[in-house]
């Protein structure tokens, strides 16, 4: 399952990333690379009750895309709109 990951520098030093499509779900770290693996694992935690409940599908890798909040505008005004 692919979700894209906005990952942006930090006021107080460091990185943040968070994932649009899952409203809460936040990774924090020292480096963009902490940052990544934290929000991985938010991710996993995020998903574990939906997946017990069969509500979502069966667990896989999770792909992250990070990209930053630019760019993630950019992508979405460029996607077509379903009527």
């Amino acid at each position: 399952m692919i979700r894209k990951v906005v990952l942006e520098p930090s006021a107080e030093g460091g990185f943040t990333a968070l994932v649009p499509s899952l409203p809460g779900c936040i990774g924090e770290g020292e480096t963009r690379a902490q940052a990544l693996e934290s929000i991985r694992e938010a991710i996993a935690l995020y998903l574990e009750p939906l997946q017990d409940d069969a509500v979502a599908p069966a667990s896989g890798t999770t792909k992250i895309t990070p990209q930053s909040r630019r760019s993630a505008r950019a992508t979405k005004a460029k996607e077509p709109r379903i009527r």
